[in-house]
């Protein structure tokens, strides 16, 4: 990494208007190299990199100390303050990289201590956003819709998991079940977005995560996503991974950024994916967005009742019975947030929050106590996963074109250019 004293010469007369070119690209040069020096702190920092192979090992090598990464990012948030583009898409790049050092300066401050974030303040410092709050209270009607929607007199969270293993993949099937789901992703997909050519992927079952599901995306359109299969996958799993983790979803926003933004106009600030950013809000956010994109109203559970139900062995009489329920369920989303919140924020100790999981969301005790690994390694993440979609969805949804084209290309153009929530306009 070059010194600071060489930054101040090359920024000392930040002026994008003369020096765009020169300017943006050091500053993207040396936020990369700070993610990635990031990244030697925290494994789970760097979700995705494929700039050149040896700013990696350079960082691999020097181990700049957090102290530094917080005085250089410093420096270089400070040389962005005031910079202004007539051109729309080079202004919401200076805002990007504004807004995702910014994060990244706070995310090392938290790794060094130096400061002590409650939930919603750290929200604010990594994901560019607040999620709204509610009262635990607020859920009570959905979960009496719930508890007599299902048969039986034992305790709501019993009966939603008992109806629930009607529905559980059987391990031997789960490839066959997932491969028929993100073909028709795929398929759904490439009608309205221009998949790249050799865009693929290769999918793995896994075990001992914090996640359900996860797509690591390589470069060159090319992702590895990986499932989870120690606890049960219901048959809803499949369609929503598959659009989550693929298409229009993880594998295609990566794919992309790198084709329109890293390829095309050489911005290397995309070549990397720091996870705990507001870039994380969008990625998530389009992520969930883009099930119902794929699949609008009924159209999900028709596919799974005639394409996975049977292969699943499933009975696919069951199934409206299946989507009235997670439509329900889909209700209490919120819920975890609120448990995330009390928890990370010291107000409830894990068994708990464990037990409010089960209570409020109902899962089994096993998803609550895995929910719970997954707050303890990645903290106020779980915004992004409902707040974000929601975000997403108002502004898709408040485009002037709103047929199915119309939503699809301004979806488009929201997966293909540097926006955050706080560009969402």
């Amino acid at each position: 990494m070059k010194s600071l004293f060489a930054i101040i010469l090359m920024l000392a007369s930040f002026n994008i208007a003369a020096e765009e070119d020169l300017v943006l690209k050091e500053i993207s040069e040396q936020y990369v190299k700070l993610v990635l020096a990031m990244g030697i702190h925290d494994p789970a920092y760097v979700d995705a990199y494929y700039g050149p192979k040896e700013w990696a090992e350079e960082a691999k090598e020097k181990k700049i100390p957090l102290k530094n990464i917080i005085l250089a990012s410093r420096f270089l948030i400070d040389n962005l303050e005031g910079a202004y583009a007539e051109d729309e898409l080079i202004n919401l790049r200076l805002k990007y990289l504004d807004v995702q050092l910014s994060a990244l300066h706070s995310k090392a401050i938290m790794l060094k201590n130096e400061i002590r974030l409650d939930f919603d303040q750290e929200s604010k410092v990594l994901y560019n956003t607040q999620a709204p709050t509610h009262e635990l209270t607020d859920f009570d009607n959905t979960l009496a819709k719930l508890d007599k929607m299902l048969p039986g007199s034992q305790p709501l969270s019993e009966k939603a998991n008992a109806f629930k293993a009607q529905f559980v993949i059987p391990k031997d099937k789960l490839k066959s079940v997932f491969d028929i789901a993100i073909a028709e992703c795929r398929k759904r997909t490439q009608a309205f977005v221009d998949l790249l050519p050799e865009e693929n992927f290769k999918l793995e079952f896994v075990s001992d995560k914090p996640w359900s599901g996860y797509n690591w995306y390589k470069g060159n359109s090319f992702s590895l996503i990986q499932v989870k299969t120690e606890l049960p996958i219901y048959i809803s799993r499949a369609v929503d991974l598959g659009c989550h983790e693929g298409y229009p979803g993880h594998h295609t926003y990566n794919a992309l950024l790198e084709a329109n933004l890293v390829k095309k106009r050489g911005w290397i600030e995309f070549s990397v994916y720091p996870l705990f950013s507001a870039q994380s809000v969008i990625a998530e956010g389009s992520a969930n967005y883009g099930i119902e994109m794929a699949f609008p109203g009924n159209e999900k559970i028709e596919f799974e009742k005639q394409a996975l139900f049977p292969v699943a062995g499933i009975d696919p009489e069951l199934a409206e019975q299946f989507a009235a329920f997670t439509q329900l369920t889909a209700e209490l989303s919120y819920a975890g947030n609120e448990i995330a919140r009390r928890y990370l924020n010291k107000k409830i100790e894990r068994q708990e929050a464990v037990e409010l999981l089960q209570k409020y969301t109902l899962v089994s005790p096993e998803k609550a106590s895995q929910r719970v690994d997954f707050y303890d390694t990645y903290g106020a993440y779980v915004i992004n996963y409902n707040w974000g979609k929601e975000l997403v969805k108002q502004w898709v949804e408040s485009g002037k074109d709103q047929s199915t084209e119309g939503r699809w290309k301004r979806f488009s153009q929201l997966l293909s250019s540097p926006r955050l929530p706080s560009t969402l306009k």
